[in-house]
């Protein structure tokens, strides 16, 4: 077994490697609250690649993934797998529209503002917040949990140290360093990743015996037809694709792209590499079942930490070192964009906050704001269990709002009152048939005299419904809505934090968005031809 001291060093020197490496090629690049948050046009197609891969694959990719394996077995590996890749797949087509109609922009809640009033602004700025900050602190817990399993690390030590030197980089480089460090970690997770699933198949005694160790124990998990797997992973794919569209680590890479098609190359490679990894990290679950000693109901549940059972057995100590310096370099890979997206989604704001701030000012109120959300994100991840738990109840709101935030990229008709009504149909749906923990479900329907039904464990009715809901309802929004909204309005109300007007009201002889951010005339023009995408009327 790992000693905590082995465990301990290999972590500080782990942290301290990525966090010199921020340091050092940030230096001197970061001039404005610009570079800070936004590194725009600096990233070509290789940075873009490896910056979207390692965004993406935090230490969930070890906990949930197996989590979800273990419980449904390769039924839910596509799930997974899908919906990974569609929304990288979404955003090769939706960057491009982005950086055409709003050519300066920052964050997805800026175009909220502009797009759609300050309902609909405030409810996404919410959720999006929400949904990034449960994200972050899900990373912290489950890599706490992790070394605390196999090597004995209290959970505040590994929370404060990761928190800490990952601030301390992303705090002084801004997303530059987030990207240059993504680079590097995705050069070292992936070759580790292959590895460490290698090492564990032949140890194991080849796919044949892990294979055998599984059928002995579940037989089930190997059915691709297995129908409460395919159940969850259909909701996986709703869950992860709304989810992903409120994330504004993603709107902050579109910027960052040096241009269209290098949007369109690097998220489609990455939609290919993101599903993969998760095909392998799904099936190490469904390993750990035949081969480890995993509970997955009752007392002694530990199915989330599956992937770590399974190396507690016959494996040596060389590779739960590696296996932890994997989840090492995966928590940073994602806390670092989390951390960045966090405060940019509110710098961005400030402008029209504070009454005319310089741009220092800009960029201390970023630092300071990554700085808080590290200390809370610590905070909740010393008390937080259930790392899939976590995930999803955060999912729930962005399956609900992704649709109707994004329409409004294409529809001039669907007003700021329609997409956030249609949000909200769409949350009561899905909240209806959701698990919530603590049996908040159970004490809700109490309290309503037992009208809800009862609430689905696969997460499909949930998720599908929240989605489909809120998409048939921006949809119907669109149609009998009487707006018009004139797309020039993004590129001139929204605009570079250190142009000459940057710090003036954001609205240009127009202070308050009308309803629903809705001009009553059409405007003059079609800003559709710079991204080849439709603009539709309704």
């Amino acid at each position: 077994m790992v000693t905590t001291a082995a465990a301990l060093a290999l972590t500080v020197a782990t942290l301290a490697a990525f966090t010199a490496v921020g340091l050092w090629v940030s230096r001197g690049e970061v001039r404005s609250v610009e570079d800070l948050i936004s590194a725009r046009d600096s990233a070509g197609e290789g940075r873009t690649t490896a910056t979207l891969v390692a965004s993406v694959m935090g230490v969930w990719i070890l906990l949930s993934a197996p989590e979800a394996g273990a419980l449904y077995g390769v039924a839910a590996v596509a799930g997974y797998a899908l919906g990974e890749a569609a929304p990288m797949l979404a955003y090769s087509k939706l960057g491009p529209r982005i950086r055409a109609v709003i050519p300066d922009g920052h964050s997805l809640t800026e175009y909220a503002y502009v797009r759609y009033g300050t309902a609909m602004h405030a409810f996404v700025l919410a959720v999006s917040v929400l949904y990034m900050f449960v994200f972050l602190a899900a990373e912290l817990t489950g890599i706490a949990q992790a070394l605390q399993y196999v090597a004995a690390v209290p959970r505040w030590q590994t929370s404060v140290l990761v928190g800490g030197f990952v601030v301390l980089y992303t705090g002084y480089g801004g997303l530059r360093a987030s990207i240059i460090t993504d680079t590097v970690q995705t050069l070292v997770v992936l070759p580790l990743l292959a590895v460490s699933v290698a090492a564990i198949v032949v140890t194991l005694g080849g796919t044949d015996a892990v294979h055998q160790g599984i059928e002995q124990m579940n037989p089930a998990l190997l059915d691709p037809t297995y129908v409460p797997g395919l159940r969850f992973g259909g909701a996986l794919v709703f869950a992860v694709l709304g989810a992903e569209l409120i994330n504004q680590t993603w709107w902050q890479r579109i910027y960052a792209v040096d241009g269209a098609d290098t949007i369109q190359r690097g998220f489609r490679t990455a939609a290919v590499a993101n599903g993969l990894v998760m095909v392998i990290a799904t099936l190490l679950g469904v390993v750990a079942i035949g081969n480890a000693a995993v509970v997955t109901s009752g007392t002694g549940y530990n199915a989330g930490i599956s992937f770590f059972v399974l190396l507690a057995g016959a494996f040596g100590d060389w590779l739960v070192l590696a296996v932890i310096l994997l989840g090492l370099v995966l928590v940073m890979s994602t806390t670092d964009s989390l951390f960045n997206a966090l405060s940019s989604l509110v710098t961005a704001d400030l402008p029209r906050l504070l009454n005319d701030p310089d741009d220092q000012a800009l960029r201390r109120g970023a630092r300071m704001l990554t700085v808080a959300v590290a200390v809370a994100a610590i905070l909740v991840s010393l008390r937080a269990r259930s790392v899939l738990q976590l995930f999803f109840t955060a999912d729930l709101l962005g399956a609900a709002v992704g649709f109707p935030l994004i329409y409004g990229l294409f529809s001039r008709r669907l007003s700021g009152p329609g997409a956030l009504a249609s949000a909200l149909g769409g949350l009561a749906v899905g909240a209806t048939f959701f698990p919530f923990p603590f049996g908040l479900h159970a004490a809700v329907d109490a309290a309503l005299g037992g009208v809800l039904p009862t609430p689905d464990a696969t997460y499909l009715l949930p998720f599908a419904g929240a989605f489909l809901v809120s998409t048939a309802l921006t949809l119907l929004a669109a149609r009998l809505g009487d707006s018009y909204f004139d797309f020039d309005r993004l590129s001139r109300e929204i605009q570079r934090l250190d142009s000459p007007v940057a710090n003036a009201d954001t609205s240009v002889g127009d202070t308050t968005p009308p309803a629903g951010g809705a001009d009553t005339t059409p405007a003059a023009s079609d800003d559709a031809d710079e991204s080849n995408v439709e603009v539709s009327d309704r």
